[in-house]
C-alpha cells in the first residue's frame, strides 16, 4: 500500500491500524513483517510519506462500513458540483481513516484527477460542515484545480470562538505547517511553513463567544483552527487545538459561502449553506 503524504510522520502501527481497521491487525502484520520500501522497520518507525509499505501477507480488515449519509448538492452539472457536506464525513480515503467517505457517498458523480480521490480539488476537515466544490469530469478538474491554486475560490465560513476579539474586523498573516514537535499538528511553530493569511469580521457578541465570518485568502489544512487559536480565540468544540464541547459534539466550523468562475463557462457560481441545527440550536442558547 501507498503511504501518502499527508501521512509524514505517522508511526507505521498507527497508519496500519488505520488501513486496517484495529490496532490488533496493525500489530500482526508488524510481527508478520511488514517492509516499508523493502526493509522491515520496527512498529515505531515514523513514515515520510510516498514510501509503499508490503505486507508478508494480506490480513483480515475489521469491516467499518455504515450508512451513507445523504449528502446535499448545492450546485450541480454536467462539469461540476457543489456538495454541502455534513459533519462527521471524511473527504477522502487516507492514511488517517478507513470507513466511507464523501468520495464514497457520491460515487458516480465524481471524476478527473486522482482515481482515490476523484473530483477533489480542496477538503474540508471530517468536523467542518458545509460547501466543497468538485469535478465531474478530467476538463474540470484541471480547470477547477487551476481556480484553487490562482486563490479564485472564495470560500467563507461561520466560526464560534471562545473570548472576544479586540477588534470588530482582522487579518491574521502567519505562516503555518506541521509543527515542530507533533507532526500530527499545525502550527506556527513549523520548519516547513508555508504562507497562510485569513480574514475575520466579527457576526455577534456574546458574554464569552463571539461569532465570526471568516474568509480564507489562502487555504492550508487546518488554517482557520490554527490561526484562531493563535490569537487565543480557539473554535468551539476544537478538542486539537482548543478544547472539547460536550454539549456540542464536533467543532463550531462551517463553510458557509462558495463563490466561483464556472471553470468552463466562466460564468460566476454563488452558494450558500445555513448553518446545520446542532449549531444553530448551540448558539440559540447563548443568546
Amino acid at each position: 500500500m501507498n503511504v501518502p503524504s499527508t501521512a509524514a510522520g505517522t508511526r507505521l502501527d498507527k497508519f496500519l491500524a488505520e488501513a486496517l481497521g484495529s490496532r490488533g491487525a496493525a500489530e500482526r502484520a508488524v510481527a508478520a513483517g511488514a517492509l516499508v520500501d523493502g526493509v522491515a522497520r520496527p512498529k515505531s518507525h515514523r513514515l515520510e510519506g510516498g514510501e509503499v509499505v508490503t505486507l508478508a501477507a494480506e490480513p483480515e480488515r475489521v469491516s467499518t462500513r455504515h450508512t451513507l449519509p445523504e449528502v446535499p448538492l448545492a450546485y450541480e452539472d454536467e462539469h461540476i458540483v457543489v456538495v454541502d457536506k455534513p459533519a462527521g464525513l471524511v473527504v477522502h480515503p487516507g492514511a488517517g481513516h478507513s470507513g466511507d467517505t464523501l468520495v464514497d457517498a457520491l460515487r458516480g458523480k465524481l471524476g478527473g484527477g486522482d482515481p482515490e480521490r476523484p473530483g477533489i480539488v480542496h477538503r474540508l476537515d471530517r468536523d467542518t460542515s458545509g460547501l466543497m466544490a468538485a469535478a465531474r469530469t478530467e476538463e474540470a478538474y484541471e480547470r477547477l484545480s487551476q481556480l484553487v491554486r490562482e486563490r479564485a475560490l472564495e470560500r467563507t465560513y461561520l466560526a464560534l470562538v471562545e473570548g472576544r476579539p479586540r477588534s470588530r474586523r482582522g487579518r491574521i498573516d502567519a505562516p503555518i505547517g506541521r509543527d515542530r514537535h507533533d507532526p500530527t499538528r499545525v502550527s506556527l511553530d513549523s520548519a516547513s511553513a508555508r504562507e497562510a493569511v485569513t480574514h475575520f469580521e466579527v457576526e455577534q457578541l456574546f458574554d464569552r463567544h463571539a461569532l465570526l465570518r471568516v474568509r480564507l485568502e489562502t487555504g492550508r489544512m487546518h488554517q482557520i483552527r490554527v490561526h484562531l487559536a493563535a490569537i487565543e480565540l480557539p473554535v468551539v468544540g476544537d478538542s486539537v487545538y482548543g478544547r472539547g464541547e460536550p454539549g456540542l459534539g464536533r467543532q463550531f466550523l462551517h463553510a458557509a459561502e462558495l463563490a466561483f468562475p464556472h471553470p468552463i463557462t466562466g460564468e460566476r457560481v454563488e452558494t450558500r449553506s445555513p448553518l446545520p441545527d446542532e449549531l444553530a440550536t448551540y448558539l440559540d442558547r447563548l443568546a
